[in-house]
């Protein structure tokens, strides 16, 4: 599956927020963090944590890339 983590850094740029200092805040391993930057699916418990963070929905935070764009970009 691939995803696009866009609608996220979005949030942390106007959050004044660097990945590192956001994973930190709110407990994500490096791994996620690098998953999160490569555009690929985590945990759902931690989307849940980054909803709880900025009290929004999935779609404020994660899109799913439709299988047709991604077989396009190959």
């Amino acid at each position: 599956m691939k995803v696009s983590y866009n609608n996220l850094f979005k949030l942390l740029i106007d959050a004044n927020l660097t990945k590192t200092e956001f994973a930190e805040k709110i407990g994500l391993s490096s791994g996620t963090l690098a998953k999160l930057s490569k555009g690929q699916a985590i945990s759902m418990d931690k989307l849940i944590d980054i909803c709880d963070y900025f009290n929004c929905t999935f779609d404020d935070v994660v899109e799913i890339i439709p299988k047709e764009e991604r077989d396009e970009n190959k």
